[in-house]
């Protein structure tokens, strides 16, 4: 009997299939029996320490030491309830003009209703007196829109039982109307001590005594990366508590007069004016503006130095404005291209690109190329530095600056002057200022004047009866009532000769045009 026979018999054929299947099975199973035995005793061992006997191998049921120790999140609740009743909200009112607003139609020379236009504000048309389209709008009944009024929040903190507030000044800057809510809900009408649009810092006062204050602290002991908490009513939703982290600190912007605190913190509009405490409960800061594209929060909020803050806020309660240290330089950083042309050991300081004629600087000696590496000792890592510190010191004062010329360094001794302030006519509105018109003009700069523009008035700001005419800020006062106008006081006396109205001449862009102003 052949091999192939046998197969062919089914019994036989079916022990042989059912041994090629169990023998691989079998052998894969002694397989990891024998691996199984070999990794017993490696178990044994790492249980009972090994043959040494040591602890040090931890037990499969014993969790892993952690890398370090836990970090705890802040808890915040403590200094919000404690700090939280001293923030309060801002809520101002302020009225704009929604159109040309006229009261007279002058240049009317058809002879119709001769006189009558000065009192009879429906015979205006809605593209003022002189324009093209003046004709086809007389003797049509066509009501003017009146000032609507704009309003506002943002919030603020006490500073001073008896009702001293600190908050931006663009919160509260050109306001008809500024009311304080408290978070006990008692709402009282704020006057506006003071307000400065250098520094955005602004002081108003309320009728009431015993209020919560909160504590000041220091803003130069502020390290970054430490947590900071802000207060206010983002989108008016009053006393929100927000928190991040100090991202930077001498972050520059606008005027140059402020080292702003860069934050994380999220700030949205109407938190502004709010304060951002450290983590001892003190402020540090003001908040004041976002770095957005959006509109809204980012990640980049910025924040007034508390330090920078109580000093324009003393000077705003004792006299109303605040003056600034002058330098009379024009500066730029130090670049490391320019640092190796001029042979600093470093780009540091604040390289004099230019020397204003006559100023402090030029009468001490300094020159355009000159850097300045320290003020009163102090090293200035950047040129940023510089103007905030200037502004910081009382004009008068002796200044030693140590700076880098021809390639060593040497001291010159500074007595500062003061910044100008533009302004010769304040505001008009709830503050008392600027009287019957409402303007804040100021002369006009040899720069600014043109071959059409000899002289004038620039308007700073606008609000009350001017701003009801349809004044603007940028527009320039040529003539009141018919006489140019050179200065604040020569507008001034034509105001106090006009009876009702008076007419001014504007100039906007290349434009001219009277506008009559219903005199406060």
């Amino acid at each position: 009997m052949n091999l192939p026979s046998v197969i062919r018999k089914p019994l036989i054929a079916a022990i042989l299939g059912a041994l090629t299947i169990a023998v691989p099975a079998g052998a894969l199973y002694l397989a990891g029996a024998t691996r199984a035995v070999a990794t017993a005793p490696s178990a044994a061992m790492a249980m009972t320490g090994g043959a040494t006997g040591t602890s040090a191998a931890a037990s499969p049921a014993t969790p892993a030491p952690a890398a370090g120790p836990a970090t705890m999140l802040p808890d915040f609740s403590s200094m919000v309830q404690k700090y939280g009743p001293a923030v309060v909200n801002i809520s101002v009112v302020s009225k704009v003009s929604t159109s040309w607003s006229s009261g007279d139609n002058p240049g009317d020379d058809s002879g119709d209703n001769s006189g009558d236009n000065n009192d009879n504000p429906s015979d205006s048309n809605p593209f003022g007196p002189n324009s093209p389209f003046a004709p086809f709008f007389r003797g049509l009944p066509f009501q003017m829109p009146q000032p609507q009024p704009m309003r506002g929040e943002g919030s603020g903190f006490i500073i001073r039982p008896d009702g001293v507030i600190m908050t931006n000044a663009h919160v509260v800057n050109g306001a008809s109307e500024v009311t304080v809510r408290l978070t006990d809900r008692r709402e009282y009408t704020a006057k506006v001590v003071g307000v400065d649009p250098k520094s955005d810092i602004a002081i108003l006062r309320i009728p009431a005594k015993d209020l919560p204050t909160v504590r000041i602290g220091d803003s130069r002991g502020l390290k970054v990366g430490e947590w900071v908490l802000a207060i206010g009513a983002p989108f008016g939703f009053e006393n929100s508590a927000t928190a991040g982290i100090v991202s930077a600190k001498g972050r520059t912007l606008d005027s140059g007069y402020v080292p702003f605190i860069q934050t994380d913190v999220p700030i949205n509009p109407g938190n502004s004016g709010g304060p951002l405490f450290n983590m001892r409960g003190e402020v540090v800061g003001i908040n004041s503006q976002i770095y957005s594209r959006s509109g809204g929060y980012m990640g980049v909020s910025f924040s007034i130095p508390i330090d920078v803050a109580m000093q324009v806020g003393e000077q705003l309660q004792t006299t109303g404005h605040v003056t600034r240290g002058k330098l009379g330089v024009v500066i730029q950083p130090v670049t490391q291209g320019l640092a190796d042309s001029f042979g600093l050991p470093q780009p540091e300081g604040a390289l004099v690109s230019s020397v204003e004629k006559g100023g402090p600087a030029e009468q001490a000696g300094i020159e355009s190329g000159d850097v300045i590496l320290k003020l009163n000792g102090t090293p200035l890592k950047d040129s940023t530095e510089l103007p905030a510190q200037i502004a910081a010191i009382a004009p008068g004062t002796s200044v030693k600056l140590e700076i880098w010329r021809n390639h060593a360094r040497r001291e010159i001794t500074v007595k500062l002057g003061t910044v100008a302030d533009k302004r010769t006519a304040a505001t008009g509105g709830p503050h008392q200022e600027g009287g019957r018109l409402g303007l804040a003009v100021r002369p006009l700069t040899a720069e600014e004047q043109d071959a059409n523009t000899q002289g004038g008035l620039v308007v700073e700001r606008a609000s009350g009866p001017a701003a009801a005419a349809g004044i603007r800020p940028g527009d320039v006062v040529l003539a009141a009532n018919g006489s140019p106008v050179h200065d604040a006081e020569e507008l001034r006396s034509a105001v106090e000769k006009s009876k009702g109205h008076i007419a001014l001449l504007i100039q906007r862009g290349d434009a001219r045009l009277f506008v009559p102003v219903r005199v406060g």
